[in-house]
C-alpha cells in the first residue's frame, strides 16, 4: 500500500483511508472490528472518523462510531502504526442534542468536543483534527452558488486557529485539516496561521467523484502548490459508481435503499453519466467501483481516497483498486464524458 506524505508534515498515510459513518448505523461493532483488522493486514494505516458519526445523524446513535473505534484493542497494541482522524462539527440548526445546540467553532465547543472524541476514542491524543463544516456562510453539501449573508452570525477564523495552536501545543493533536471548505476559506486559514504563527492545515475533506469534480476548478491548485492534499470522501458517490442501483442489484440493506435523503448523485443527469461511466468500465473489463475509485486515488493533487464498506466483501474488493492502473486512453475516455456531462452531482 503507498504510503503518501500528509500536507507539510513527517506524518504518512496510506493511499486508501477506511472511512467509518455508517458504524453504528449499518453495521455492529463485530462488523466495524473486523473492517479495521482487515484494513490494517492490508496495509492501510489511516482511519476517518468523527463526532456526529454514524449517519444519517440521530440523536440516538450520535457518537456510537468513535465509541466503537475506542473498543478495537489494536488501537491500544498499535497506536503507533496507526494514523487516526476525527472531526469537530460546525454550526448547525439540526443537531440540537449536540452540546445542547450551542455550537460554534470556538474554545469552549472545540475544546469540549475533542476532549471527548478523545474519550470515545479511548486515546492521549489524535493525529488529524479536522472541521467538519465551515462556521460561514459558504456553499458546501451540494450548494452550487454562493449568497452573501449580511450581519452575519459566525466564529472568525483567527479565532478558531487561536484555539487550534493551543490545542496542538498541548500534545492532544498532531495536525489540523477542513472538511467541506471552498478556495477562499482554505487560503485564509492558511494566510490567517502564516501571519500569526499557528498551525498550518495540512488537508481537506471534500467529495470528489466520478460525478463531482469540482474540486478540480479551484482547490486543486491549492492542495498542489500549498501542500494541503486532498482526503476523497464519497469517491463511489454514496454506491451510485458501483451500477449496484441502474440494476436494482443493491442490497435492501444499501444506503440509498434505507435512506430517502441521500439522493445528491441520482438526478437525472447524473443517473445519464453513470450509465456512461459504467459501461466505459465494462468496456475495459474492469469493475466500475474499482474504476471509480482507482480514477480518484490516481489524481496528484489527492492524498488519500476515504473507502467505506458495508460488508467485508466490498471492503476487499475496495481495497484492491489500489491494484488497478488506468492506461491513458481509458483516462481519456472518463475526460470525454466528464466534458459530454460535467459535474452533473456537486
Amino acid at each position: 500500500m503507498e504510503k503518501r506524505k500528509l500536507g507539510h508534515t513527517d506524518i504518512l498515510v496510506s493511499s486508501i483511508c477506511l472511512g467509518t459513518m455508517t458504524w453504528g448505523q449499518q453495521n455492529s461493532q463485530i462488523e466495524a472490528h473486523q473492517q479495521l483488522d482487515y484494513a490494517l493486514e492490508r496495509e492501510i494505516n489511516f482511519f476517518d472518523t468523527a463526532e456526529m458519526y454514524p449517519i444519517p445523524p440521530r440523536a440516538e446513535t450520535c457518537f456510537e462510531t468513535e465509541k466503537i473505534i475506542g473498543k478495537w484493542n489494536k488501537l491500544k497494541t498499535s497506536r503507533d502504526k496507526i494514523i487516526l482522524a476525527s472531526k469537530v462539527i460546525g454550526p448547525t440548526s439540526f443537531m440540537k442534542y449536540i452540546r445542547n445546540g450551542s455550537v460554534r467553532l470556538n474554545k469552549e465547543n472545540i475544546i469540549t468536543a475533542l476532549e471527548g472524541s478523545l474519550k470515545r476514542l479511548n486515546t492521549d491524543y489524535i493525529d488529524l483534527y479536522q472541521i467538519h463544516w465551515p462556521a460561514r456562510n459558504t456553499n458546501f453539501f451540494g450548494q452550487r452558488g454562493f449568497t452573501p449573508t449580511e450581519n452575519e452570525n459566525t466564529t472568525p477564523i483567527l479565532e478558531t486557529l487561536e484555539v487550534l495552536d493551543e490545542i496542538q501545543k498541548s500534545g492532544k493533536v498532531r495536525a489540523f485539516g477542513l472538511s467541506n471548505e471552498t478556495p477562499w476559506g482554505t487560503m485564509e486559514f492558511l494566510n490567517l496561521a502564516k501571519k500569526h504563527q499557528y498551525p498550518r492545515i495540512v488537508s481537506v475533506q471534500n467529495p470528489y467523484n466520478l460525478l463531482n469534480r469540482t474540486y478540480e476548478i479551484g482547490m486543486a491548485e491549492v492542495s498542489t502548490r500549498e501542500e494541503v492534499g486532498l482526503m476523497a470522501y464519497s469517491p463511489l458517490a454514496f454506491g451510485v459508481l458501483s451500477g449496484k442501483y441502474l440494476d436494482n442489484t443493491a442490497a435492501p440493506t444499501s444506503r440509498l435503499n434505507l435512506f430517502d435523503s441521500y439522493s445528491r448523485y441520482t438526478n437525472t443527469n447524473g443517473i445519464k453519466a453513470t450509465k456512461k461511466y459504467v459501461e466505459l468500465a465494462k468496456n475495459f473489463n474492469l469493475s466500475p467501483a474499482q474504476m471509480a475509485l482507482s480514477f480518484v486515488t490516481s489524481r496528484q493533487f489527492v492524498t488519500s481516497n476515504i473507502i467505506g464498506a458495508t460488508n467485508i466483501d466490498q471492503l476487499k474488493m475496495n481495497i484492491d483498486s489500489v491494484e488497478i492502473k488506468l492506461n491513458n486512453e481509458l483516462v481519456e475516455e472518463i475526460n470525454n464524458i466528464h466534458e459530454t456531462i460535467p459535474n452533473p452531482c456537486p
